[in-house]
């Protein structure tokens, strides 16, 4: 097999770079451009398509997260609706024709690691111009904002985009010179917010264009979506790449799967009885303390353990014997960034010292899950 190394390739005039598949790769822009994790929407490890009312500030489809001030107004849901070349997209649905109060604030937005935008130099003078570019289609039309704005929320760039026809999928671009003043995150704190907004009061509203020193998330005078009863709003294909726009990058599912394992994690029960892939052992007659590897290391050592169901929908197997569990299981030492341990408990029948393994219980389906968090 041959190699040919070449310093640069150029059109041919000279000039700029040539296009590759629709990308054209230069210092700024390269092949890895997009900061977005799970831009396509492809992945929803927490509700695996279900639809989900917002109550409270939640992860929903894996790296965005819904914020709200009012219970109830909007719901999320991954949806097979989607634009030619994409299989899936975000689907908001407004619960009601709520009127945002000033204080009000209703949008999700993706936070982006501070090592995946430190080359970005926000905050110096050698600060680089971004775009953010998506696909986006709603029952409304107008105009509509959102926001990038860093961990301190107290610098923020307020954007707007147009919806021109309702029910129709359109492509948005929106290029952002680099904020040169403020303070950002470089390292595996919140880095840089994306911010689409679907209904943002005064006080958290500014002018659009240009980067200034508050909390703002969205723009003055945006359309709000939950100011309609039943309103739909979908968007996929989520690009913020330094430079100019370019194609969406199309990572393979599996890389996409482990970008999202290093903020989450989730061990779904396959069927009655199957095994959760935890070992370890019984330090008792009626305990034992499990533990696995995640697949990739976690932004941070989470701290506790997401679970569903009962105790019955978890399932100790140890040499004495199997027994569904007596109560659900618990986060325990020692889980950091790479490793997790949870402890099981039954009512009695286990012999001290032995290997035990974690199993989905007699009963399951949807519940039995075990989930850990590191999200910013």
């Amino acid at each position: 097999m041959s190699t040919i190394a070449v310093n640069a390739i150029t059109d041919a005039s000279g000039g700029n770079t040539a296009s590759i598949n629709g990308a054209t790769p230069t210092n700024d822009n390269t092949m890895g451009r997009n900061r977005i994790i799970n831009g396509d929407m492809r992945i929803d490890q927490r509700n695996a398509g279900a639809s989900v009312t917002i109550n409270s500030n939640q992860y929903t489809l894996d790296r965005y997260q819904a914020i709200q001030t009012q219970t109830g107004k909007y719901s999320v849901q991954q949806s097979t609706t989607a634009p030619t070349g994409f299989t899936n997209s975000m689907l908001i649905t407004s619960a009601s024709a709520y009127s945002v109060l000033s204080t009000d604030e209703f949008y999700f937005r993706q936070s982006i690691e501070g090592y995946n935008v430190s080359d970005l130099a926000f905050g110096t003078a050698s600060a680089k111009t971004v775009t953010l570019s998506f696909w986006v289609r709603s029952s409304l039309t107008g105009t509509f904002g959102g926001a990038l704005k860093n961990n301190s929320a107290n610098r923020a760039y307020p954007f707007t985009y147009a919806i021109s026809a309702a029910n129709t999928w359109e492509q948005k671009s929106i290029t952002i010179a680099g904020d040169t003043t403020g303070t950002w995150n470089t390292g595996n704190g919140r880095g840089l917010q994306v911010i689409f907004g679907l209904g943002v009061g005064a006080n958290f509203s500014g002018t659009a264009g240009a980067w200034v020193g508050a909390n703002y998330s969205s723009a003055t005078g945006a359309t709000s979506v939950v100011g309609t009863n039943g309103a739909t709003w979908y968007i996929t294909g989520v690009q913020l790449e330094a430079g100019s726009a370019t194609s969406f990058e199309r990572r393979l599912y599996g890389q996409e799967l482990q970008l999202c394992y290093r903020y989450y994690y989730k061990i779904f029960p396959q069927a009655t009885n199957s095994s959760l892939s935890l070992t370890g052992w019984t330090n008792g007659t009626t305990t034992a303390v499990l533990t696995g590897q995640f697949p990739v290391t976690m932004r941070i050592a989470p701290t506790a353990l997401e679970q569903s169901g009962t105790a019955s929908n978890y399932r100790i197997a140890a040499s004495s014997g199997a027994a569904n569990c007596s109560s659900v299981p618990t986060f325990t030492s020692p889980t950091n960034e790479y490793t997790f341990a949870v402890a099981f408990t039954v009512s009695s029948g286990l012999v001290s010292g032995q290997g035990a393994h974690g199993r989905t219980g007699s009963t399951t389906g949807a519940s039995g899950y075990l989930g850990w968090s590191a999200e910013l």
